[in-house]
């Protein structure tokens, strides 16, 4: 997957480390040459550009991208420009970085693909969505580790829990597994509950709307994704 990133500022900045890390090709772009320093060794390719500028953002690979990502959430006008010049040169697959709900309310007149919030832990949110498509709830536990509850990937379905090897592979502890439960209220209509399974007999296979419970490093769990 290719992707470029405009603006690193630590959103940005994580964002691209992340992609990078999951073996994507990132090229990132910034127009503070500090920022195109620290990061020009864990990267694609590097550029120290005023991308608020049409020339320069022509002399960029936009073209065959998977995604651009505006992360120029403290400059409101340098936001809503480079988000403006990508429309004018048709470049596909926009997201951008909302301030405020001003912010948020003009980019969405874009019509661009998604409008980012500013949390930093977004863009880690925002990786495993283009990696794997994974929906999932995580709870830090520090800066390394981390309690994370997913749904089993469709590519997973039918195998033991044991064949995941959560913790001989990658490190990780598997806490619990929820399935949903069908029952019936007192009017007769039938609804699913999810209740957690402690023990899951190693016969058992992994089924379609079943979710996981795992602890471990968040190295870890890229591992154990990029796996998948």
């Amino acid at each position: 997957m290719k992707y470029l990133i405009i603006g690193l500022g630590n959103y940005g900045y994580s964002l691209a480390i992340e992609l990078s890390a999951l073996g994507n090709e990132v090229i990132v772009v910034d127009n503070k040459q500090s920022h195109i320093e620290s990061i020009k060794d864990k990267v694609a390719a590097a550029f120290c550009l005023d991308a608020t500028e049409e020339e320069s953002l022509n002399v960029l690979p936009l073209q065959n991208l998977d995604a651009v990502v505006v992360t120029m959430g403290k400059s409101f006008a340098a936001s809503v420009r480079v988000t403006a010049l990508l429309k004018k040169l048709r470049v596909n697959h926009i997201f951008a970085r909302a301030n405020d709900e001003v912010h948020r309310s003009i980019l969405q007149a874009f019509d661009i693909e998604g409008i980012l919030s500013p949390e930093e832990d977004a863009a880690k949110d925002m990786v495993r969505y283009f990696e794997f498509g994974l929906d999932l709830e995580a709870f830090p536990i520090d800066e390394h580790y981390y309690v994370m509850k997913f749904k089993v990937p469709e590519n997973l379905y039918g195998y033991y829990v044991n064949d995941l090897k959560l913790n001989d592979q990658f490190g990780l502890k598997l806490i619990a597994l929820k399935r949903g439960k069908t029952l019936v209220n007192s009017l007769g209509v039938s609804f699913t509950e999810k209740e957690v399974v402690n023990q899951l007999p190693e016969e058992d296979h992994l089924l379609e709307g079943d979710e996981l419970v795992v602890y471990g490093r968040y190295s870890d769990f890229q591992k154990f994704w990029r796996a998948m």
